[in-house]
């Protein structure tokens, strides 16, 4: 995965997508193997907006990524000992969880589902954005539902054009494809 050394982003560009995210803004960014839209995971306007811009069903749900578990807790119901060992330890990493929700999280997020889907990331990028934003972030590719990934900031820009309140240039992660997607209770893959 990236070190902090190969960022080459000034850290002055991170700290404006915070702002924005903390404004209510959307932005992409990059993730382990795609650019990513994200807005926080506590602003419903800013999760409708991403919905009807990226033209998402609000039933397939969302990922949440964030920098620490204690921020992911109040999104997911208790578990037991081994199910939350084994998470923590394929993070931080590319493996993306489907943890049972409490009925508080927002349907905006679980979709039609009693679940939720969340990521501690390596990517360092993602990392330090939700650690400076000190909540989960929204995470789903950068693209039109149903158009190609976007890999690059140029991609995001001929998708999305000016609707977007930021982008924020990096580089991806060593990820070929996007991460796999587990059931923590079943173990079943989700996505490959």
């Amino acid at each position: 995965m990236l070190q902090r050394s190969t960022w080459n982003i000034p850290p002055w560009q991170i700290r404006h997508a915070v702002h924005i995210l903390k404004q209510g803004g959307l932005i992409a960014y990059p993730t382990e193997a795609v650019f990513g839209l994200g807005c926080l995971a506590n602003n419903t306007e800013a999760i409708q907006r991403l919905l009807q811009l990226k033209q998402r069903p609000k039933e397939k749900g969302l990922i949440l990524l964030a920098s620490d578990l204690s921020q992911l807790e109040p999104y997911f119901s208790p578990l037991k000992a081994d199910i939350l060992e084994k998470i923590k330890s394929s993070w931080p990493g590319p493996t993306t969880w489907i943890l049972p929700a409490p009925a508080a999280t927002s349907a905006l997020i679980k979709g039609k589902f009693n679940s939720v889907a969340v990521r501690i990331s390596a990517h360092p990028i993602v990392h330090e954005l939700c650690r400076q934003c000190q909540t989960p972030i929204i995470s789903t590719s950068a693209n039109i539902t149903g158009k190609n990934m976007s890999y690059s900031a140029f991609d995001v820009r001929l998708q999305f054009n000016n609707k977007l309140d930021y982008i924020l240039h990096g580089p991806l992660g060593d990820n070929d494809k996007p991460t796999i997607i587990k059931d923590a209770i079943t173990d079943q893959l989700v996505r490959i």
